[in-house]
């Protein structure tokens, strides 16, 4: 049921988030109310060097405790109350913040690493949250329908040249505001639509790999596993697809030889990574496909029998990728192209114009 949309733009320019909110909105019949979000990419030009921590506090006794924590551990550049404001509908459970930090020298050459591992000590902690903690982006969610938390974080100030929105029903979690989409990590953010059967599974396998799940809903672990796949185990974007989407094995079966070489050592690797159950996920990364920052990169993928729905279409310099047709209508009238993916198959926008 849930609505996803991401927009981006193939040369970088920036946009309002006008768009977007207009898209999310038309898909309200997909929600109830009890999760909205939203990331943006290309925010924060000025302190692109920094990451940007936006995190969620119970009260400003927590956000004393947050800020000397990071101060043992990162020099923090700038930090401030994430604006919002009063809106009907929206109870303010949690004070939005965000922090600008940097890395210790010392511990420069596993930056991004070691901000994760920050990370999840403090969302250990049990009253606060990082939501993003990427460069030059950021996450923004709550608990309500999307274009209400657009309007309680005042969105229509922010451009960016990528975002995500999501519009969440929950039916086998609680909706609260660490559990509304998007789920981000570094700079990856993902949105979704399903059901994560193999959350189980999943999330054991990543905490091998030092990942802790705290937020008490299936569609973390996409996240983890896609930063696991591609920023950690170096995958590209279509082998990373294979693996949480893979053929079935009697297709396995009827490939030729060295494909199904190929494919078996995958499914043999990282069987514990596959993710069962329907899905339709966006997902969005300002690394490229070469690894350069500030080189994005937008992925529509769903499950190998595409038990959700995910549209594509391409106007100019802009590629959407969303639940419903209607919702890339109502920001874009008459698109050059408008596609289906494949069950399984990525679809990859990139920053640089290729599709």
């Amino acid at each position: 049921m849930c609505s996803i949309l991401g927009i981006v733009n193939a040369s970088g320019k920036l946009f309002s988030a006008s768009s977007i909110i207009e898209g999310i909105t038309l898909m309200n019949e997909r929600c109830n109310g009890l999760g909205g979000g939203f990331a943006a990419y290309g925010l924060y030009p000025e302190y692109k060097e920094y990451y940007a921590l936006h995190i969620l506090l119970k009260d400003f006794e927590q956000k004393d405790r947050v800020e000397e924590m990071l101060k043992e551990h990162v020099d923090i550049y700038k930090d401030e109350e994430i604006e919002t404001r009063n809106v009907q509908g929206i109870s303010q459970d949690y004070l939005p913040w965000r922090f600008f930090v940097d890395v210790p020298e010392r511990y420069a050459h596993d930056a991004d690493n070691y901000i994760i591992d920050l990370s999840m000590k403090i969302n250990d902690t049990g009253n606060a949250l990082v939501i993003s903690s990427g460069k030059n982006m950021g996450v923004f969610k709550a608990i309500g329908y999307p274009d209400q938390v657009a309007k309680l974080y005042k969105l229509e100030k922010y451009e960016a040249y990528m975002w995500l929105a999501h519009g969440r029903y929950p039916t086998n979690t609680r909706g609260w505001w660490g559990g509304a989409h998007p789920f981000s990590i570094l700079d990856c953010s993902i949105v979704h639509n399903g059901e994560i059967t193999s959350y189980g599974t999943n999330r054991r396998f990543l905490e091998l790999y030092g990942y802790k799940c705290s937020y008490f809903t299936d569609s973390e672990v996409l996240a983890y596993l896609w930063d696991l796949l591609v920023r950690r185990h170096k995958l590209p974007i279509d082998v990373a697809s294979e693996v949480l989407a893979p053929p079935f094995w009697e297709q396995i079966e009827r490939m030729p030889g060295e494909k199904r070489r190929i494919i078996e050592a995958l499914r043999i690797t990282y069987g514990p990574a596959m993710v069962n159950g329907p899905f339709g996920i966006v997902i969005a990364n300002s690394t490229g496909l070469t690894g350069v920052a500030g080189n994005g990169t937008m992925v529509g993928l769903s499950d190998r029998i595409k038990l959700r729905p995910l549209v594509c279409a391409q106007k100019d310099d802009y590629t959407f990728m969303a639940s419903e047709e209607s919702a890339i209508k109502a920001v874009c009238k008459n698109p050059d192209i408008v596609w289906a993916p494949g069950a399984g198959k990525p679809t990859v926008a990139t920053v640089t114009g290729d599709v």
